[in-house]
């Protein structure tokens, strides 16, 4: 006793009478804890979880990973589809056309005939160059496109990147590829270039001299008939070598002289922007979409499905290859753009919110089943552990 008062005596207890539990409690007035917006729960009043850390982990995985893939989308932005009528002013349309079929250039004969009655002498317009079958048979892009198939870029769901698709446009120099050299005797005729052509319902077909047409002295043999060929390129509109189009790089090949290769093909002349905010297309809207929009961040294009009907001919028939379009009298605008910096912030405060909401539901009920699964195993059990023991 004498110990404990000196002990008192010494680090100034005794001088501070009255003192009770009060005293030792939260400070009372104004202090930093009553700013505290998040009051802490006692530690008595916790419970550890026993998949909380699990739960916790993948919660962080998931968030991190959906935040990403926000933010991507929205520096990708979103694309959107518009049709409209047609109003823009054209009365001729551009035909870029790169085919190698496997006769000589002097027994072929070109041509172009459209519905307003023109017949246009393509082949003073495209280049013939000599050259061998086996130089773009063997290429590894070329693939066939199969009798009666459908070919249309636009209708597969591909989702098209309209940034991609407007840089391959400006990208590279709008000319056609060089002609191999030949080697050894030629068997194949690549014909290439641009026609300019009526923008009406058209005809572009490729013959062998003297069937067809009236042409004296021009007529060639029969067994000298091979209308295989190589399309590596066939589009419409501006020329963009780096723009894939349904037929391009497509191979069509025959043992019989007399065959008729026969491509239909619908045109939707089509415009690709990143500035929609320019251009609000509607069916009764008078804007021209031609003016309206930026060229640096836009292209003036046509997309086109295809439909391949081939067969053989009797000799009574011409056999050859015929491309046959159609324009339609729409206009699709293809534009990207991405909402605003507050946007994609609102975002990912949501996606953050719900990962969070989900994950705690989940934690509590797989928290509850395993405590519950528990809680009937220990009832299972006897005092001293023995299976299904009842105590006396």
């Amino acid at each position: 006793m004498n110990g404990m008062n000196g002990f008192g005596e010494m680090n100034g207890f005794a001088n501070h009478p009255a003192l009770d539990d009060v005293d030792f409690g939260e400070p009372k007035g104004i202090s930093m804890k009553s700013f505290d917006a998040f009051p802490k729960t006692k530690p008595t009043y916790l419970q550890r979880s026993r998949t909380g850390s699990a739960w916790t982990l993948l919660l962080i995985v998931a968030s991190i990973s959906l935040l990403v893939t926000e933010t991507r989308r929205w520096f990708t932005g979103t694309v959107t589809h518009s049709f409209a009528v047609e109003k823009g002013v054209s009365h001729t349309m551009q035909m870029n056309v790169d085919i190698v079929v496997a006769m000589q250039c002097h027994d072929i004969h070109i041509n172009v005939q459209d519905a307003a009655g023109d017949l246009i002498l393509a082949a003073e317009m495209l280049h013939r160059d000599p050259t061998n079958w086996d130089r773009w048979g063997k290429l590894k892009h070329v693939h066939k496109l199969e009798s009666g198939a459908d070919a249309d870029e636009y209708t597969r769901g591909e989702e098209e990147d309209v940034h991609d698709y407007i840089g391959a446009a400006r990208r590279g120099k709008r000319k056609f590829a060089k002609t191999p050299k030949v080697r050894g005797q030629p068997d194949a005729c690549r014909l290439w270039g641009s026609i300019e052509e009526n923008k009406v319902q058209g005809d572009f077909h490729i013959t062998a001299r003297g069937h067809g047409y009236m042409e004296f002295g021009l007529h060639l043999e029969h067994n000298q008939f091979n209308f295989s060929h190589i399309i590596n390129e066939l589009s419409f509109g501006p020329f963009y070598p780096s723009l894939v189009n349904p037929l391009d790089s497509t191979r069509a090949t025959t043992d019989k002289h007399f065959y008729k290769f026969q491509y239909y093909t619908s045109i939707v002349p089509t415009i690709y922007t990143t500035e929609p905010h320019h251009l609000k297309l509607s069916p009764h809207s008078d804007a021209d979409p031609y003016a309206a929009v930026n060229p640096k961040h836009t292209i003036w294009t046509n997309q086109y499905a295809v439909t391949e009907q081939s067969h053989v001919v009797s000799e009574t028939s011409v056999p050859g290859i015929f491309v046959k379009y159609d324009i339609e009298p729409i206009l699709l605008l293809v534009s990207e753009e991405s909402g605003g910096f507050l946007a994609l912030l609102v975002r990912l405060v949501n996606v953050v919110s719900g990962v969070l909401v989900a994950g705690t539901w989940c934690w509590q009920f797989s928290d509850w089943a395993l405590e519950t699964w528990n809680q009937k195993g220990r009832e299972r059990l006897g005092f001293l552990g023995t299976r299904d023991e009842k105590l006396v």
